[in-house]
């Protein structure tokens, strides 16, 4: 079994790597579809969306497991409420994800409008709020580790 310090680690990597992706979204990605005519708009969504899972779902999946085992299995000189505060952190961009986000890229899927759909607009106006509870996510592990290692 790894150390308690070393599963911090590990969850500190994933949440940076996640910190990464969160941000390729709000500079490139969201950013770029707005460039796109009706007819290549829909074809570049579906590729987007089928490397979704390999680089995007799979590790906030390990990341969101990671969060809850930290209440079981952390160092400890962690206080069990950076441990909440975090996890809260984390719930929240998955809990708004589900009834915003995810929602109107649902919708934004099956607009005519592609690019120029009100519902890409939505997310652009909106994003950098799941962008900051990310980052936030990581600067909370960033902090536990500092502690560990002072």
């Amino acid at each position: 079994m790894i150390s308690k310090e070393i599963f911090l680690l590990l969850n500190l990597v994933l949440a940076f790597y996640n910190v990464g992706t969160i941000w390729a979204h709000e500079i490139d990605t969201f950013r770029t579809w707005k460039l796109l005519d009706q007819k290549d708009f829909h074809n570049v969504q579906k590729v987007h969306w089928k490397k979704l899972p390999y680089w995007v779902f799979i590790p906030v999946g390990f990341s969101f497991i990671g969060a809850i085992a930290l209440f079981w299995y952390h160092p400890n000189k962690i206080p069990n409420w950076e441990i909440w505060l975090a996890f809260t952190v984390q719930f929240t961009s998955h809990f708004l994800t589900a009834i915003f986000w995810g929602q109107w890229q649902a919708k934004l899927a099956k607009d005519e409008l592609g690019g120029a759909s009100p519902w890409l607009d939505k997310i652009l106006r909106t994003h950098w709020i799941r962008t900051a509870l990310i980052n936030a996510y990581g600067l909370m592990l960033l902090y536990m580790t500092i502690q560990i290692l002072s």
